[in-house]
């Protein structure tokens, strides 16, 4: 079980240093190297007799390995994006760890103001997780299915701890696609 250590109440928040606006942070930060990720998520339909539920996917680049006993990792999430919402609820996701031809699927999921992720999915190919029911790209460099342990409530984010329930390498040695300076990258070799 993740430990958490109390938050101070709102009196006792330290505001943001004199002189650094989100534009400065937000400009420090983009020199920071991440890779890329889809993270999915099989909403479960609303009725048992109802239409089949929706896939659901969206591009991270705030995600990380927390722990490898018990095999724990951490993706950032914004606070009330549908991601955030569906897995508020539904405690069992998954990642693709996307490779540098994997562009394109990094671009689609990134797109703000969507209405149904049906149509991304639908020339994709992926596999559905046997532990999570969720999407898994193929050609991915890796793949993990989890399922949620803590989710900790981080400014405008919300950071999701899942326990790997499964893990896979579909194209291992492939190159990966990462996000630098506001763009995605290749990696040079």
């Amino acid at each position: 079980m993740l430990k958490t250590t109390p938050v101070p109440t709102a009196s006792h928040v330290t505001p943001h240093a004199e002189g650094v606006s989100n534009d400065e942070f937000r400009a420090a930060m983009s020199r920071l190297a991440a890779g890329v990720c889809l993270i999915t998520a099989h909403e479960p339909p609303l009725t048992a007799n109802g239409p089949r539920g929706e896939d659901v996917g969206m591009t991270a680049t705030a995600f990380m390995s927390v722990s490898l006993d018990p095999p724990l990792v951490l993706v950032s999430l914004r606070e009330g994006s549908r991601m955030d919402d569906l897995l508020a609820e539904q405690p069992l996701w998954a990642v693709s760890v996307l490779a540098d031809h994997q562009l394109q699927v990094a671009g689609r999921f990134a797109m703000k103001g969507r209405i149904s992720d049906r149509l991304l999915f639908a020339d994709l190919p992926h596999v559905r997780g046997e532990a999570s029911g969720a999407p898994l790209l193929s050609g991915a460099l890796a793949t993990l299915e989890c399922c949620t342990e803590n989710r900790v409530e981080a400014g405008d984010h919300t950071l999701v701890v899942g326990r790997v329930l499964t893990a896979g390498l579909p194209s291992p040695d492939g190159q990966p696609l990462t996000y630098f300076r506001g763009r995605y990258r290749h990696l040079g070799s």
